[in-house]
């Protein structure tokens, strides 16, 4: 199986003009996509079936389903919901563009249109789909894929940077104490403390992503990481202490029942942090290498007590 990374992105051109679609696909094939053909939306239903594309070219007029038609069932069909479509119009139809907008396409082009044109509008298009696709729907940030990127990219610059491994101390307990709904309300908390951390570094531009759950990765420069962690850590024990009930905000703890109905106690809160550090010896060859360096670290700060930022300083070999 061809692996992830090297696979081309498949783009579904739906047009019963044979001409067109051969336009569109030569010159889509030509900047390296893969290209599947379907002359009417019928036909393009099946082809979806059997294949997944990336991205859908689909003409507006077409006969038995028409383009209209075809990104209305996409859209309502769990599956393929999320497919990106992009609606090619008759010239000066601005109609067609509101109605085609209206159905759920996600960009128009209109006949005629150049290969620059087209090119640019699939790879936008196709751009945008994947970031929405890495991002977290509680916190709004990039997920897994862009954090990796994100390391990748300053490997490539050859800058020094620092991962950070963040996540919340005795996080289960605020879960078992009042629902999962309230533990979300931390989550959002933490989100919004280390994003104004990020923003309070100033240059250069520090990033922050979300792994998932209580779970986030910050990317930044070495001598960022004092400003940036003792922010966060400040901001965000500030806003959970206002996310507990009063009584266990005033004793600075909760009350549990385990399995045998025995009451335990868990303190509030805190944050542990790891942080892996580059160094000119490009200590780190892959990005997952310099997070699982980090969450290492997070282990050793949540041996700690309070709010903790473990600091990993070994040096790569030179």
């Amino acid at each position: 199986m061809e692996p992830e990374a090297d696979r081309k992105d498949i783009i579904l051109v739906v047009d019963d003009d044979a001409d067109i679609a051969r336009f569109v696909e030569f010159n889509l094939r030509l900047h390296g996509f893969e290209v599947i053909h379907a002359s009417d939306g019928q036909e393009a239903l099946e082809v979806i079936e059997r294949q997944r594309p990336d991205l859908a070219v689909v003409d507006l007029m077409m006969p038995r389903i028409d383009g209209l038609e075809l990104t209305r069932r996409l859209r309502a069909d769990p599956m393929t919901s999320a497919l990106p479509v992009i609606m090619l119009t008759a010239k000066g139809m601005t109609v067609d563009k509101v109605h085609g907008l209206s159905a759920g396409a996600d960009d128009y082009l209109v006949k005629p249109f150049d290969t620059a044109e087209l090119v640019a509008r699939v790879s936008s298009t196709l751009r945008r789909n994947k970031e929405f696709r890495e991002v977290s729907p509680l916190t709004g940030l990039p997920g897994n894929s862009r954090i990796r990127r994100e390391i990748s990219d300053r490997v490539r610059q050859g800058v020094d940077y620092a991962v950070g491994y963040v996540d919340i101390d005795r996080f289960k307990s605020v879960n078992d104490r009042y629902g999962f709904v309230r533990g979300d309300d931390f989550i959002s908390a933490l989100a919004r403390s280390l994003h104004r951390a990020v923003v309070g570094v100033g240059l250069p531009p520090a990033f922050l992503g979300h792994v998932g759950g209580d779970d986030f990765v910050i990317v930044c420069a070495p001598d960022q990481v004092r400003p940036l962690t003792s922010q966060a850590v400040v901001d965000f024990e500030n806003a959970a202490d206002t996310l507990y009930d009063p009584t266990d905000r005033e004793r600075g703890f909760v009350e549990l029942k385990d399995r045998r109905g025995n009451i335990r106690r868990a303190a509030l809160v805190t944050l542990s942090i790891g942080v892996s550090l580059s160094d000119a010896a490009k200590r780190f060859s892959d990005p997952l290498e310099a997070i699982a360096m980090a969450s290492e670290m997070k282990t050793v700060a949540k041996s700690q007590p309070g709010s903790y930022v473990a600091v990993d300083r070994r040096r790569g070999v030179t």
